[in-house]
């Protein structure tokens, strides 16, 4: 039973982490929209699509497209350092889904870069240079494992007496369902 609640929790922790950071990461386009007097079209965030944020007019692609990924990279971490420490519990997971956002935003746009997908044709055709795409990952990525590597290892997770309860990982798994549907739902 030990081990279906610490899988149920883990896997639902990281389905949460996924729909936070598009979230995040779309609220930044939205932001740049609004900075640059352009009109938002549409918000998906279908949990089983890749997000995106559809403008028209957009009189500066470039800024909206990457406030996307850098509002959805470093937004985290100005929450997480915000966390006083002796809400020890509550910072760990905002360190989690800081890092988190880093890597996935870094990797998207890193890795991204090589196929033009999404973000990064438009970044691409706005005339930023594909190394500023490059810099942008190695600036997110490796802070996003430093921030998961001093959480300390998993293996302290999987050798804690009572790390997770049944009643704790249905509840993270609930929560994860529910946000899915609601996502879901709301993206038509």
């Amino acid at each position: 039973m030990r081990f279906v609640s610490l899988l149920l929790f883990c896997g639902s922790c990281l389905g949460l982490s996924w729909l936070g950071m598009m979230a995040i990461h779309e609220l930044g386009h939205v932001i740049g929209v609004m900075l640059t007097g352009g009109q938002v079209q549409q918000v998906v965030l279908h949990p089983f699509e890749i997000s995106r944020t559809d403008v028209s007019p957009n009189p500066s692609p470039g800024i909206v497209v990457w406030l996307g990924p850098v509002f959805g990279a470093f937004v985290p971490i100005v929450i997480w350092l915000a966390i006083p420490a002796s809400w020890a519990w509550l910072r760990s997971l905002a360190q989690w889904m800081a890092g988190f956002c880093l890597i996935a935003n870094g990797c998207y746009i890193g890795f991204g870069s090589f196929a033009r997908i999404g973000d990064c044709r438009q970044m691409l055709e706005s005339g930023s240079p594909i190394w500023a795409l490059w810099l942008f990952a190695c600036v997110t990525i490796v802070p996003g494992v430093w921030l998961w590597h001093s959480l300390g290892s998993l293996d302290q997770l999987w050798k804690t007496e009572h790390p997770i309860s049944l009643r704790a990982a249905a509840i993270t798994f609930a929560t994860f369902v529910a946000c899915g549907i609601v996502l879901a739902l709301l993206s038509g």
